[in-house]
């Protein structure tokens, strides 16, 4: 009887440890996702700030040349 309970106690501990390990496997998926996300942005950053600081000069230009 000692050991069907030891058993049903160790299958208990093995379920909870692979939800455990799930919960941290869909996690960590996010935080790739995230950082994927967080890249693609990083990289068209540059081109943002050249269009802004181009728009910028053509504004001046057009004002004060005109």
């Amino acid at each position: 009887m000692e050991k069907t309970l030891d058993i049903l106690k160790t299958e208990a501990e093995i379920s909870k440890l692979i939800a455990e390990s799930s919960k941290l496997n869909a996690e960590t998926s996010k935080l790739n996702a995230e950082m994927a996300k967080l890249h693609r942005e990083y990289r068209w950053l540059p081109v943002v700030y050249a269009t802004g600081l181009m728009a910028a000069a053509m504004t001046f230009a057009k004002l004060f040349l005109n």
